[in-house]
């Protein structure tokens, strides 16, 4: 088999992967929207995330066993999944307030938390404000989440305003969770990093459900058996899978590309939430969203092409600064 041959099979399969990720990552707002009408958001959470934890666990039972997990491990692993537990809970609580489209549209604000956040807290990720394109997809991205909620059938207000503010929080946690592993997880492979916080939020989604879920928890024996499998394929195809399947697919893709093809989450679901629930967006909103999205395509690909530039700088004999 040639090189050309290998690495074209190998760019096949990270499409491949990222492609399921985007669609295991669209089901999510639509199970939580189904599940709304039989049990309430602690519940969902507290068992999808325990059964997803059935399947990460043999990953953390065999590092003890072999005692190859990374030193210090658990005390990295704590911050992340604080904003990991925080941003879940917000955001399996949206969807019994607003739609599944808009939540997910709404979701893309997160893109502007990371940017911030990376530029206060990691200096290496200033170099990228010197681009034009860079400001220029920020501001694209603010405008058209703010069009995506002024554009709607009637102002938010009551339910709808406690659901977008849901959304909304639960994207500032999600950047948070983003922003934490990537500085306190930074040296410990991917796969075992969340590993260690996927079982972190699952003991403590549990520990919440059991006081604050309805008929603590056990509300979940009340669904049909159809329904509980529901609930299963959920936590093993959004949580477990998912991640697996993304990481498989960024070795292959690279972070840049792997992140573009995420980006049409929002139209996956929303699609799919108008058949199954009858969500109808206004050409407004689809339009603003649509803008969104193209502002957060920007940001990414302004950022890749700066960050290649500011690499392609230094000199072929000096010191080449390693970007994470």
């Amino acid at each position: 088999m040639s090189s050309g041959t290998g690495a074209a099979q190998t760019r096949m399969g990270g499409v491949l992967f990222v492609a399921l990720t985007l669609l295991a990552w669209s089901s999510v707002p639509l199970f939580l929207r189904y599940f709304a009408a039989y049990i309430d958001g602690w519940t969902a959470n507290g068992w999808r995330y325990g059964i997803s934890a059935l399947f990460w666990a043999p990953f953390v039972l065999y590092g003890l066993w072999r005692k190859s997990l990374p030193t210090g491990l658990w005390k990295a692993a704590l911050v992340p999944s604080l904003f990991n537990c925080l941003g879940q809970s917000c955001f399996a609580w949206a969807p019994y307030f607003i739609d599944p489209g808009l939540l997910t549209f709404l979701l893309r604000f997160h893109i502007i938390f990371v940017t911030v956040g990376a530029y206060l807290f990691f200096p290496s990720e200033r170099y990228v404000l010197r681009s034009p394109f860079f400001w220029a997809g920020l501001v694209i991205v603010f405008g058209g989440g703010v069009g995506v909620l002024a554009f709607g059938h009637q102002v938010p207000r009551g339910a709808t305003a406690v659901g977008i503010a849901l959304g909304l929080v639960s994207g500032l946690l999600f950047a948070g969770y983003a922003l934490s592993v990537r500085y306190f997880m930074h040296a410990i492979h991917p796969v075992t990093a969340f590993a260690a916080i996927s079982n972190y939020t699952a003991a403590a989604l549990l520990a919440a459900m059991i006081p604050l879920a309805s008929r603590h928890g056990w509300a979940v024996w009340s669904l049909s058996g159809g329904q509980f499998a529901m609930l299963i394929a959920s936590a093993f195809i959004g949580i477990a899978f998912a991640h697996a399947l993304y990481y498989a697919g960024i070795v292959r893709l690279g972070i840049a590309l792997s992140s573009g093809i995420i980006l049409l989450q929002p139209i996956i679901t929303s699609v799919a939430s108008y058949f199954l629930f009858d969500e109808v967006l206004t050409a407004g909103q689809w339009l603003c969203g649509l803008l969104a999205l193209a502002g957060a395509g920007v940001l990414l690909s302004s950022q890749q092409q700066t960050a290649q530039t500011e690499t392609s700088a230094v000199p072929a004999t000096g010191p080449v600064a390693v970007r994470p």
